[in-house]
C-alpha cells in the first residue's frame, strides 16, 4: 500500500500550521514549525503570491488528508460515503475521520501521533470488545471498549503517552481507565470538539466542481 514517507515537519510548514504529526516533538523546542514557520523549498519565504479560490480549497483538502494520514483515493472514498449520509456533508466527513480506530487511539492517548497509533493497530496491540482489530480505518461505535493487550501494559512509551494525554485532557466522547489500560467510546464525536482550524466546506466545494 502506498504511503507518504517524507519528512512530516515539511507538511506542517507547507500548510502554515502545526498539525502535531510528530507527537511529543511538536510540544518541544525541537519543533521544526516553531523554528522555521514558512513553507519548505527555495521560495518558501515568499508570502506575497496571489492565491486563487481553487488553491485555497486544494490546500484545505491536502491539510486534512495529511492530518489524518491518508492518500487521495482513500480520502475521496470517505467523501463519497459522507455525501450519501443524511446531514451536512463536511461535518459528516470529519466525524467519520474522527471515528477511525487509529485516530481514536490517538485521541484517548495511547499514542502520541496518528502515525504511531496506526503502527500499534497494525501490530495487534489492542482489542475492541475483546476481539482483535488490526484495521486502522475501522469505525468505532458507541459502547466500544478498547483494551491494550496485557503483555504490552508495561511498555514505558505507552505509559508516558497516557500520562501526557491525561494532562492535556480527553475529548468528552471518550473515557479512559488508565489503571486498566482501557478506553471507552461514550458517544459519537461532535464537530465542536474538533479544535483544529478546518474549513470543511472548502473541501465540499472542491469535490463538487
Amino acid at each position: 500500500m502506498a504511503r507518504y514517507t517524507g519528512a512530516s515537519c515539511r507538511l506542517c510548514r507547507r500548510e502554515n500550521m502545526k498539525m502535531f504529526l510528530k507527537g511529543d516533538r511538536c510540544y518541544s523546542d525541537k519543533c521544526a514549525f516553531e523554528r522555521r514557520s514558512f513553507a519548505p523549498g527555495q521560495h518558501g519565504q515568499n508570502r506575497f503570491r496571489k492565491v486563487s479560490d481553487y488553491a485555497v480549497q486544494l490546500r484545505e483538502k491536502q491539510k486534512v488528508k495529511q492530518m489524518y494520514g491518508m492518500l487521495e483515493a482513500q480520502f475521496r472514498r470517505y467523501f463519497e460515503r459522507a455525501e450519501r449520509i443524511k446531514g451536512v456533508t463536511g461535518e459528516t466527513l470529519l466525524i467519520m475521520l474522527e471515528r477511525r480506530f487509529d485516530n481514536t487511539l490517538y485521541r484517548i492517548g495511547f499514542a502520541s501521533s496518528r502515525d504511531q497509533a496506526r503502527q500499534m493497530v497494525r501490530h495487534n496491540l489492542f482489542s475492541i470488545n475483546g476481539k482483535k482489530v488490526n484495521i486502522p480505518s475501522y469505525q468505532v461505535r458507541i459502547g466500544d471498549v478498547i483494551t491494550l493487550k496485557e503483555k504490552h501494559q508495561k511498555n514505558e512509551l505507552i505509559i508516558d503517552n497516557l500520562e501526557g494525554a491525561v494532562r492535556r485532557g480527553l475529548p468528552s466522547w471518550l473515557e479512559l481507565d488508565q489503571s486498566k489500560f482501557q478506553g471507552t467510546v461514550k458517544a459519537l464525536p461532535n464537530r465542536d470538539e474538533i479544535t483544529m482550524p478546518i474549513q470543511e466546506q472548502l473541501i465540499v466545494e472542491l469535490y463538487s466542481k
